[in-house]
């Protein structure tokens, strides 16, 4: 189990290895963004792009199962406030292959609720070529080490 303790400031963990496919992509944004580019790869060649790529939402998406599977699901979590900032960088093709960094940048005790650490993290969805695909900012909670908490 890892615990606010388990963060500290200035860690770099590399995690995840998502092979992103067509139809993946377009299972996606069928659902949850159906704009031409994400659904049509002939459609998509009109596009300022000029070939199908995936939904921003569809990078987040992977992003946090990466997360999940990585770390998260074995983590003390309680949740997140929110997202700072969320920046789509270079777009997701098929075949690409994501992997994510994911930088401390800080951490602190919760004033109100001293059970709880708050942890700052960045991370960097890459694809194979080191480009940053997606670009993430957030806070999470997590709970202190039982024998640490007040």
């Amino acid at each position: 189990m890892l615990y606010f303790e388990d963060f500290p400031v200035g860690e770099v963990i590399v995690f995840g290895d998502k092979l992103v496919s067509a139809e993946q992509i377009v299972a996606f944004a069928t659902e949850w963004d159906p704009q031409p580019f994400h659904v049509d790869a002939e459609a998509a060649k009109a596009s300022q792009i000029g070939e199908l790529i995936a939904s921003g939402w569809h990078t987040g998406a992977m992003l946090m199962r990466m997360m999940c599977d990585a770390y998260l699901l074995d983590s003390a979590s309680e949740g997140s406030p929110g997202i700072e900032e969320m920046r789509w960088q270079k777009p997701v093709r098929p075949g690409d292959r994501l992997t994510v960094r994911r930088t401390t940048l800080s951490a602190r005790a919760s004033r109100s609720r001293p059970a709880i650490g708050i942890v700052g993290l960045q991370f960097d969805v890459n694809n194979q070529h080191g480009e940053t695909a997606l670009l993430l900012k957030t806070s999470a909670f997590l709970r202190r080490r039982p024998e640490i908490a007040p």
